[in-house]
């Protein structure tokens, strides 16, 4: 499985993020191309080489109208009051982002990203979304650290995204509300689910942006896999400390997870197909993977039901006990199995419907996607539709959003 693993226990930022994975690319200079002709207002990307450390990295640079906004750790955070009196709304960046030059995922994605920061801004400050202002001195440049990460994962496409934790530095930041603690509360909201810690390195190594990109793209959080690199990319950041400070993305093969089951069946020659009903929801409500039954003649060639429940080990002594207790068995027969599954995930896709949760799977080369049936059924039932014609609404929408 094609993975790309994030290395940030010094942090995150865009830039550092957009360096990294630029040293994953043969012809690096094309790939800078590719940036520049998405078209930002003003916005020019400078690919450098550098030395840090003795580590030979690249270090990305950004002009805004050709002067360099100043990226490093605490850029977000240090502009004059006396700029902040102009302002985008997250609207405004939407269709910002929307205009641009580059294929519609990765649009979609830079907006999906730019959701989490808007939806961590309003926490903090106690709005909406769509309330949340962005100030202008800087958008353009974060506007630029977003898309270029999300035009060169979707370069890259690995199959699987995994992080370290997130070091987010100690200490206090300077910002337009005064100084705060690090992390910066809209960089602390955004990480709500994902691991991070300090290890005593003062200052602010976690931006909001950078924590943002790695939530939305991470879908495992841990130590580095057992994997074949490829490739190892180095990303600087602007602050000097006293080891090196940078994103490490590593890209390569890992195997495809193989997982256990356990196989417990009986055989039912005495209990009605609606006992069985019964049984089978009980066993479904009490964790199990997997419920089947099939006919089958047993001894004199009487007509029964094996049925047949998969389920992890954890689970199995309670599976055995509902087996006895729900069921006329005497007898319970169990396999260890070993099983090859599809990563899966589950997201919510807002539609003019309502909500629909959309299933995922991937790996082994494929990718599936397949909206849960129940929340169209009840769609369907809700608004008296038939099935395919709340399908097509609900495909419409995903597409456009």
């Amino acid at each position: 499985m094609k993975t790309l693993y994030f290395d940030c226990s010094m942090g995150a930022a865009g830039d550092m993020i957009t360096a990294s994975l630029l040293e994953h690319f043969e012809d690096r200079d094309e790939m800078v191309g590719k940036l520049n002709s998405l078209g930002i207002p003003g916005v020019e990307y400078h690919l450098e080489s550098a030395e840090s450390h003795g580590i030979k990295a690249s270090r990305m640079r950004v002009t805004v109208n050709g002067e360099e906004e100043g990226h490093h750790p605490d850029h977000e955070h240090e502009h004059d009051h006396e700029h902040y009196h102009v302002h985008r709304s997250l609207k405004d960046i939407e269709e910002l982002i929307m205009s641009l030059n580059a294929p519609e995922k990765v649009r979609k994605n830079a907006c999906g990203i730019y959701r989490i920061i808007a939806e961590a801004e309003g926490k903090v400050h106690g709005r909406e979304p769509g309330e949340v202002h962005f100030h202008e001195v800087g958008t353009m440049d974060a506007v630029a650290d977003v898309m270029a990460a999300c035009t060169l994962m979707n370069e890259l496409d690995p199959e699987l995204v995994m992080a370290s934790p997130l070091n987010t530095g100690k200490g206090t930041v300077r910002c337009a509300h005064g100084v705060l603690p690090v992390p910066a509360p809209a960089t602390a909201e955004i990480l709500k689910g994902m691991p991070s810690y300090n290890d005593e390195v003062e200052g602010e190594l976690l931006t909001p942006t950078g924590a943002a990109i790695i939530k939305f793209f991470a879908d495992e959080f841990g130590s580095m896999p057992v994997m074949k690199t490829q490739s190892v990319g180095y990303g600087l950041g602007g602050k000097k400390f006293a080891r090196l400070n940078a994103v490490r993305s590593f890209l390569g093969e890992t195997e495809e997870k193989e997982s256990s089951v356990v196989e417990l069946s009986v055989n039912l020659d005495d209990m009605s197909p609606e006992k069985i009903g019964f049984v089978w929801g009980k066993l479904l409500e009490l964790g199990a993977v997997d419920v089947f039954a099939v006919p089958v003649y047993m001894k004199k060639q009487r007509p029964a039901t094996m049925l047949t429940v998969l389920v992890m080990e954890e689970k199995k002594d309670e599976i055995v006990q509902a087996l006895f207790r729900y069921t006329t068995t005497i007898g319970i027969r169990e396999n260890d199995l070993k099983r090859f599954v599809l990563k899966r995930e589950i997201r919510t896709v807002s539609t003019r419907l309502g909500e629909v949760r959309k299933k995922i799977s991937r790996g082994y080369g494929v990718k599936r996607e397949k909206y849960e049936y129940e929340d169209i059924a009840e769609i369907a039932r809700r608004e008296n539709m038939t099935i395919d014609e709340v399908l097509a609404t609900v495909e419409e929408d995903d597409s456009e959003n």
